[in-house]
């Protein structure tokens, strides 16, 4: 049986590797990016949220899963070495109002049967984190709440898809999903038509649009829903210990301040509803940014703007009333949707996974077997979180560790060569993009002014592509021998 699975953010990206164990299941990943991970996976909080904060009685299924995938990626992220700490979560009320709304979350954590879920008053959220604002009056605590890399979470489940026999398909991008006689025969792209039996929707932003191709959910649109923030260089103080946010609204879950897996301090995001066909506007505004100083400012000490780095948005997808819709179809067969993934999609992820192989079989009535052997890629490891000794070791064993491309982030020649080789083996396009959210090379402080060319350069020499066709951003760098256009040698 071939499985297509439209979209490689982390939702099509965990359904792919849940498939990828299963005997005679091939699965085909199709991607409209030239990598993985460039649409809503990237831009977010990274926050994994313990399930206090989803109200079983509106949302059960949202509650149900975002309390599972808690749970699973501190397997997964053990099991591949993707970056992941449990900090705890204060959620700060500064009002006697505030404190009313956020108890109705200590409730939701006994229904949901979250661990380790608490109010605390005055000097007991000082005793957590000092750095909280006068102001703050207490908070609810919850012991579970963690926090990954999302990019790396994403590239890391690719990889192991791969390792295990799926098929990654980039610059691919979805016209629609064909339907014959009742029954799903696969999709057709702007490369030709792929052959399939079963066709996940995992498109993010654009999976209603594509499930109205197969004639379902026509009712169902998704509003882009954008969130800005703030990142601060890495050596700025204070930075909090835990995970901080404001009591959440009807609209959000709050402000979020927290202290990144990089090291750096990140304030966000804002709450923007846009309209429907603006889903590719991550446009920030001067407004949002004061918005988020100013609210983050009520729960804690924020450094002065002169130490932030960079601002950025990211884009969530909005379904009507909130409702995650993730169906699997008996007319037309072979067809699942798993659209309208907000938050705590990030979070429910590795559960949603399962769950999509759950409902397959029942309504699909098939049994799937496991493989015997499952194969493991770890995530990269970092030339800056090792010792001096261990350093001089790499070095010695491999001369480019000595070779520092990016002096912010303290990222080697030969990490950067790594990346290039894992983004190759996977059926990737290797771009400046790709080598920033493998490496972090570019994340920085002076955000990859400087190492930028000795990235694109590598890119050149690994891939012979010349340097101005190296990708960034989505288009030409446009640097190094230019006049080659002019002479009509490409």
């Amino acid at each position: 049986m071939r499985v297509i699975i439209v979209g490689a953010g982390v939702i099509g990206a965990s359904i792919a590797y849940v498939f990828s164990t299963i005997k005679n299941v091939e699965v085909i990943v199709v991607e409209k990016e030239p990598d993985v991970c460039w649409g809503v996976s990237k831009a977010n909080t990274g926050i994994i949220h313990p399930g206090h904060e989803e109200d079983p009685r509106a949302h059960p299924l949202r509650a149900k899963l975002c309390v599972e995938g808690n749970k699973i990626w501190r397997e997964w992220s053990s099991l591949m070495n993707i970056p992941f700490e449990e900090r705890g979560e204060l959620m700060i009320f500064t009002t006697l109002e505030e404190r009313r709304e956020a108890l109705k979350y200590v409730e939701f954590a006994k229904l949901n049967n979250v661990p380790g879920v608490s109010l605390l008053e005055g000097q007991e959220v000082l005793m957590l984190e000092r750095g909280v604002a006068p102001s703050v009056l207490g908070a609810v605590y919850a012991k579970t709440a963690g926090i990954i890399s999302p990019f790396e979470a994403t590239i890391t489940l690719i990889e192991n898809s791969v390792a295990n026999g799926a098929k990654l398909l980039v610059n691919t991008e979805v016209k629609r999903i064909i339907i014959e006689n009742g029954e799903v025969r696969g999709v057709e792209t702007n490369r030709g038509i792929i052959d399939g039996d079963v066709v996940v929707n995992a498109a993010g932003l654009y999976s209603d649009k594509l499930a109205h191709t197969a004639g379902v959910e026509l009712d169902f649109k998704i509003r882009p829903r954008r969130g800005q923030y703030i990142v601060f260089e890495r050596d700025v103080e204070p930075k909090p210990r835990v995970i901080l946010h404001t009591t959440p609204t009807p609209l959000t879950k709050g402000v979020y301040v927290v202290t990144t897996v990089h090291g750096n301090l990140l304030i966000g995001p804002t709450a923007e509803d846009l309209d429907y066909d603006e889903k590719e506007n991550t446009a920030t505004t001067e407004t949002g940014l004061e918005q988020l100083i100013k609210e983050a400012s009520k729960i804690y000490r924020i450094p002065p703007r002169s130490k932030v780095i960079r601002f950025f948005s990211g884009l969530r997808p909005e379904p009507p009333d909130g409702n995650w819709l993730i169906k699997a179809y008996d007319d037309p067969w072979g067809l699942i949707s798993v659209a309208g993934i907000r938050s705590p999609g990030l979070t429910a992820a590795p559960a949603i996974a399962y769950y999509v192989k759950e409902i397959v079989e029942e309504v699909f009535d098939l049994k799937f077997e496991g493989k015997e052997e499952i194969k493991v890629i770890k995530s990269m490891e970092r030339m800056a979180e090792k010792s001096y000794k261990e350093i001089d070791k790499l070095i010695r064993q491999n001369p480019d560790y000595g070779e520092v491309v990016c002096y912010c982030n303290v990222v080697s020649k030969a990490e950067v060569l790594e990346a290039l080789r894992r983004t190759l083996e996977i059926g990737a396009v290797p771009t400046i993009d790709g080598v920033k959210f493998r490496t972090t090379a570019g994340f920085g402080r002076c955000q990859g002014s400087k190492c930028r060319i000795n990235v694109a350069q590598i890119i050149s020499e690994v891939t012979g592509k010349p340097l101005h066709a190296v990708m960034w951003r989505r288009s030409p760098i446009g640097i190094g021998d230019v006049k080659v256009l002019l002479r009509q040698e490409i």
